[in-house]
């Protein structure tokens, strides 16, 4: 059947016409084409026919009366005036449920080296998300199979969360591991600009067969254009929402957000707009925010997108702009500490600077009240914690610190253990709180 539904999509693509321009300029990084102003819209791909014989793809990214800019997916070595440049119109993307287990590129081609097949149905890059007054409530706690995800920070069907860390600190490998914990009927993974020599490691060991056995991944190296890799992150949403339309429930990872918003800066900047805070432009925000808007609840009848998008932040700077307008959107984010990764604990977590907009609403009266006294204590470890390690702390002067130097050690290992399940983990932090109650109200 996926065969049949793959030939028939393939003739339905066959253009009956095909228009042609040719390369009038080419200047700063950009080729300006004539003949195709009339037909061509903006992100409409076009073909170089090289004299190679290989053709060079490009989009065009600005529209004159009389030509359109175009901005190649490769090098430029070997284009001329005159050159002929063919019209190909938006591209789209054709899911299918047998992309699961498969790694793609952003325009639906194996990485794998196996034939795969499209879908019937063809989809666009950018879809509108569903009507906001239409949208299912969020669910209810998943587990995931990490003991600080299911008490402290927790994780609900639906949810958006962001993932904020530096380089080295252990984010691909948390998104791993949440990527085989956390239940749902699919995951697709977005690797946005990473490196090459990284996709078969962190598919074949850290991923590794349980989680690639329902999982979708699409990939684009760093190497690539920056208009393949802003699609990547816009493909992996499109394959997510085929799998959301079909009543599952979608775990969406995407990394990062961070390399997505920078070649847009790249495509943005090439196209005329001008930069703003830190080289970004002004529409870097709302392409940010309409990639976030497209997870989460999907339309009531529908499945859910649950989905954790991951940011780079140089020198833990939670203020840059990419993880300030990203936090703005979400219903929670969680923070990796270098320091916590340099002194051997994982997941590096900062439970402090870590919220899960989900709660209070995600667990019980006595849980929340386990977790409001597992972050008081904290704090005030945190608050003392340079006068602690200097030597300076005089046990007996202050009760509330004596019960936070006591119990740190156990809270510090409690956030390293995996989890059965939420309300095992929950019993295993009361063991180290000691006794709790609820408070009303």
């Amino acid at each position: 059947m996926d065969k049949m539904l793959s030939v028939a999509a393939r003739i339905g693509r066959v253009r009956m016409t095909r228009h042609f321009g040719q390369i009038c300029a080419i200047q700063a990084g950009l080729i300006w084409a004539e003949g195709l102003s009339w037909y061509a819209s903006l992100g409409d791909r076009v073909l170089f026919s090289m004299r190679s014989g290989e053709c060079l793809a490009g989009e065009i990214v600005s529209l004159q009366a009389e030509r359109v800019a175009i901005l190649p997916e490769g090098a430029m070595d070997g284009l001329s005036i005159g050159m002929r440049v063919e019209l190909i119109f938006a591209p789209s993307l054709a899911p299918a449920n047998s992309w699961i287990g498969r790694i793609i590129d952003p325009f639906g081609q194996p990485l794998d080296g196996r034939p795969l097949l499209a879908g019937g149905d063809e989809r666009g890059f950018r879809p509108p998300p569903p009507p906001a007054a239409g949208r299912n409530r969020l669910g209810g706690r998943l587990d995931t199979g990490l003991a600080v995800f299911d008490t402290l920070l927790p994780l609900v069907r639906g949810q958006r969360m962001g993932l904020f860390a530096g380089s080295g600190v252990g984010k691909s490998t948390l998104l791993s591991s949440l990527a085989r914990g956390v239940s749902a009927d699919v995951v697709v993974i977005g690797l946005i600009g990473e490196r090459g020599r990284e996709l078969r490691e962190f598919v074949e060991e850290v991923l590794g067969e349980e989680g690639m056995a329902r999982s979708v991944v699409i990939a684009a190296t760093s190497d690539q254009s920056p208009l393949t890799r802003r699609r990547c992150a816009w493909a992996a949403m499109t394959v997510a929402e085929h799998f959301r339309d079909q009543g599952k429930h979608v775990l969406f990872l995407a990394d990062s957000i961070t390399r997505f918003a920078e070649a847009h800066r790249e495509i943005a900047l090439a196209a005329g707009e001008s930069p703003s805070y830190r080289g970004f432009p002004p529409s870097t925000s709302q392409m940010i925010m309409s990639l976030a808007e497209r997870s989460g609840p999907g339309p009531v009848g529908s499945g859910d997108i649950t989905a954790i998008f991951s940011v780079l932040v140089a020198g833990s700077d939670m203020e840059e702009p990419v993880a300030d307008i990203l936090r703005g959107v979400l219903d929670g984010h969680v923070v990796l500490d270098r320091a916590i990764a340099e002194r051997g604990r994982f997941p590096a977590v900062d439970v402090l600077r870590s919220v899960s907009r989900s709660l209070p609403q995600a667990a019980s009266a006595h849980e929340n009240a386990l977790i409001a006294r597992a972050r008081s204590l904290l704090g005030t470890y945190a608050e003392s914690e340079l006068m602690i390690r200097a030597g300076l702390y005089a046990p007996g002067s202050d009760a509330r610190l004596d019960e936070a130097v006591r119990i740190f050690p156990g809270l510090d290992t409690f956030f390293t253990r995996k989890s059965p399940n939420a309300k095992q983990s929950f019993a295993q932090l009361a063991e180290v709180l000691g006794p709790v109650s609820a408070r009303p109200g």
